[in-house]
């Protein structure tokens, strides 16, 4: 009977998490915005970066100074961001996402999720990602992006980690 309580149990547990893999698709329509941004900047292309994003935004990164103060940075324009993005660089620009959550209400949605950056096969910086999106006319497009980014404590996973080295 025990044993039987524990298959029951092992089953629950896989049938939960195959659901939760399960995307609605007004979340794969604001996966595939957060996935086009990183694809945008993979590739230096500063039109598809800007793409996903609403014309009015705000970015804001959340970092420690050399002295270990928190410091907060924010920008209201991508200018900066989309001319660095298309500027020819010699490394390629990767970020990587895990653990993605995404809720929606209407027209609103928010995704969290942890990232890591690299410079073609060198680690720079780790930290989460939060999103704030609009459903338009166009659809979803990011009105707010935050980050926070550390070089040190980061748990990346190791599928992650060996595809750059």
């Amino acid at each position: 009977m025990k044993h039987l309580y524990l298959l029951f149990l092992l089953l629950i547990g896989i049938h939960a998490a195959s659901h939760a893999q399960k995307l609605t698709p007004e979340e794969q329509a604001v996966k595939q915005v957060i996935a086009n941004l990183f694809l945008g900047m993979e590739r230096g292309d500063s039109a598809l970066v800007h793409a996903a994003f609403t014309h009015e935004i705000t970015l804001a990164t959340i970092a420690r100074d050399k002295a270990g103060n928190p410091v907060l940075h924010r920008e209201s324009s991508l200018d900066g961001f989309l001319k660095a993005v298309g500027t020819p660089h010699k490394e390629v620009w990767y970020e990587e996402i895990w653990n993605l959550k995404i809720q929606i209400d209407g027209d609103f949605a928010q995704a969290w999720c942890d990232y890591a950056f690299y410079l073609d096969k060198t680690f720079s910086h780790c930290g989460v990602d939060a999103f704030h999106l609009h459903k338009g006319k166009d659809g979803w497009k990011i009105f707010h992006l935050a980050d926070t980014r550390r070089k040190t404590g980061c748990e990346v996973p190791k599928a992650i980690d060996n595809k750059h080295k």
